[in-house]
Order: structure tokens, then sequence, then C-alpha cells
């Protein structure tokens, strides 16, 4: 993990893994910070090397602004990789997580958590590679057990259990930011995120063969299988909303090798409910929804999911309004988009959908209340809202805070004139 380029802050006093160092972290939210005096440890931690969409944007070479259609156009042009190395810069051990600072980050926690872990498997079906990331809680020093959503990791799990085999893996945590991004998007199953990070690399990302495996390089890489038959409870967690998700049985990881690089590694911790945490998570549904309002108005400029919304409850919607009800066209296919998403603001293009102070604007001067807030009940939102039902409905809104197009004169923003 190269981390020359950016503004560092280094911890020096020493600090203990458990909760220790996750509250220091958490007193620098928008950093990248690295604790140096790990106790016990001779790695040390690193967290925030994308807790800003400016770094990330650093990251895939491109302006804040230009995200969303970076994204798409890797997606939408993933490029096979062709370079491949192997580990002859690792220190190749037998698998020992107490060698690793994994972080317990907060008092309730159900323990230590690996939470920049990036997943790699192959469908034992279509052969295909996913990557994503997930949560590992520790349960002894070769074995974790892994929060799996139904998402990609999912099916292939699910082929697994259906052959009666163990789903080889390998966990990489260390990594470059555009690779983390990429291990984030939502693409279709039978593509690679690998390919979409090749994209975001000019075509020069370079693998390494680890068994059926490609996965890029990072600091830290453990190889082991994920239990068909063995499950555990998992959690408490705290989740995206900084509040605590519930406890499940999750399937059990069976770690066998790992592999450290020679070369100053570092462990890479992601702060639950810290802005890397929502980044990572909801900046790769920005493009989705962005399509999908495409489809309805195609004058949109832009969106975000904003980070006071978790990165995933609130989005904002920047429309060049060509007719009245294009805000509450584009406003319907937000939140159709992203199921999880609850509320939902289209503005016009002059307003700044990363200023938040500046959305607020839109609302308090171009809002009429019983014209322009709509109020959907009873529809699914998100596992993750703390006020949704037992059975994960909610109650969703949208707010057309565009300009009225009959009397365009009244909202001319006169500070932005000569």
């Amino acid at each position: 993990m190269n981390l020359k380029d950016e503004n560092i802050i280094e911890i020096t006093d020493e600090l203990p893994t458990e909760y220790e160092i996750s509250k220091v972290l958490r007193e620098y939210p928008k950093d990248t910070v690295i604790v140096k005096n790990v106790k016990g440890y001779d790695m040390p931690v690193v967290t925030g090397i994308c807790n800003t969409r400016d770094k990330i944007a650093k990251s895939i070479n491109c302006e804040v602004s230009e995200i969303t259609e970076k994204i798409i156009d890797a997606m939408e042009n993933p490029q096979k990789v062709t370079k491949f190395t192997d580990f002859s810069e690792y220190d190749n051990l037998e698998i020992d997580l107490g060698k690793i600072p994994i972080l317990t980050h907060y008092k309730r926690d159900g323990g230590a958590y690996i939470t920049a872990g990036v997943v790699f498997a192959r469908d034992p079906v279509t052969g295909i590679q996913n990557a994503s990331i997930h949560r590992m809680m520790v349960l002894d020093d070769k074995r974790l057990v892994i929060r799996i959503v139904p998402r990609n990791l999912y099916t292939y799990f699910q082929n697994a259990q259906k052959a009666g085999e163990d789903l080889q893996i390998a966990i990489a945590i260390g990594m470059d930011p555009a690779i983390l991004l990429a291990s984030t998007t939502s693409i279709p199953i039978d593509y690679n995120e690998m390919e979409v990070a090749n994209a975001f690399k000019d075509g020069e990302l370079e693998l390494i063969k680890c068994g059926d495996l490609e996965i890029p390089q990072a600091d830290i890489i453990l190889e082991g299988k994920i239990s068909v038959t063995e499950t555990v409870a998992e959690g408490p967690f705290v989740d995206l909303t900084d509040t605590y998700d519930i406890i499940r049985d999750q399937p059990i990881i069976n770690l066998e090798k790992m592999h450290i690089k020679k070369d100053n590694p570092c462990y890479h911790a992601i702060v639950p409910a810290g802005f890397e945490h929502k980044l990572l998570q909801g900046l790769p549904q920005e493009p989705r929804i962005f399509k999908a309002v495409k489809n309805a108005v195609p004058t949109v400029e832009n969106v975000v999911l904003t980070e006071g919304g978790c990165c995933w409850l609130h989005a904002v919607v920047s429309i060049n309004k060509q007719t009245e009800g294009d805000g509450k066209n584009a406003i319907m296919a937000a939140l159709s988009a992203h199921p999880s998403l609850k509320h939902c603001v289209a503005v016009d293009t002059d307003v700044n959908i990363f200023d938040a102070e500046d959305v607020e604007y839109a609302i308090s001067t171009r809002v009429k209340g019983d014209r322009d807030i709509m109020i959907v009940p009873n529809v699914r939102g998100s596992s993750l809202d703390p006020v949704a039902e037992s059975d994960g409905t909610t109650t969703k809104v949208g707010v057309d805070a565009t300009k009225s197009l009959k009397t365009l004169e009244k909202f001319e923003r006169v500070s932005f004139g000569e």
C-alpha cells in the first residue's frame, strides 16, 4: 500500500488493539492516520486511505464531480488483466492471526473484526471470480466468521453448498484505493471486478496467481476456505448508521496460509460507521442511480449519496430541468434504483450537490410542501434503517427542490452573476 503521496498523521503513542486505537482513529474522521506503535505488534495500523471523495477521485485520476462518470466508464469498458506476478515479495507463513493487529472497535462488539478485507472467490459452477468487501470476526488464530449478504459471494457459497465442497477463498488487506473501489462496484455476476480495477489502472494492474484465484498485491493475503457446514453467531457489529446490527449465525472461514509483504506492511483498518466505511459501501451505488434516473430524465447532471445520510439512505439528484415534473420523475427513478434509499432531493444544476448547505438552501427557497413533497408509505427499505418495520418496510420521501419553470426570474441567484 503506497502512502507516500498522502498527508499522513502519525500516532506514536503505544496503543493496544482493543478499543484504544479505534478511539484515537475516530478523532481524525477525514485524515489518513498511521498508528506506528501498536502494543504487542511490529506492524502499524493505517486508516483513512479513502475516507474522502477527494482521495477516491485522486486514486482514479479524476475530479470529484467526475467520479460517477469514471466508475460507469470502467464498468462498461472493463480491461482484461494480462500482467501477473508471484509471492516472491512476501513472507509465506503458517496461518496465525495473532501476528496481525486486528482491532476490536467498540465495547459491545462480538470480537476483533477485519473490516478492510476483500474476499476473492470463484463460482464453482461458472468459474467466474468475484471480489467483495466483507466484515469478518476473529474466532481464534486460525478461524474467522464472515457476514455474507445475498449478493455474488452468497451465490457462490450456495453453489458450493450444493456441491458439498467448501469454497476456496483469498482475503486481501491493504490495497490501492482504486482496487478497493472496484471491489465494491455493482456489476453483473458474470463480470470480474479486477477487470474494472484494471480499467481504473489503464491496463497496468498486476495480479498474483493464488491457486485458482487471481488477486492484487496487498500488504496481507490470507488463504482458506468458507465452510459449507459450520456456522457460528456473528456480531454484534456497528454498521453504517452507527448503530449495532443484529447477531446472526454465519459461515466459518478455516484459514490455511498467510502471506505478509516483506517491505513495510501495514494493517488497514476501516473504522465502522466512519467515512471510509460509508463511501466504499455507498459511493459505488451512485452510478446505478444515475443510469436509472437518466432513463427517466435524460438531462440528469449528477447523483450523490450523502455522507450525512450514511452514503446509503439519502440521495441528492441534480437535473437540468426541461419540463415541470422532471424533478419528481427523477426522484421516483432514484428511489426505485436503490431500494435502500429512504429520502431523495432533486435540485437544479446551480446547486452544488456535494455541499449540504447549498442543498439546504434549495430546500428552503424552492420547496412548497403541499406541492413538492412526495410521501410513499409501506415500501421496501433498508435493513440498516433503525426506524424500518420488522418486515423491512418503511416510508420514503421525495423533495422536489427544483425551480418552477413558470417563475424562473424569482429564483435567480444574484451572487452567481457578474
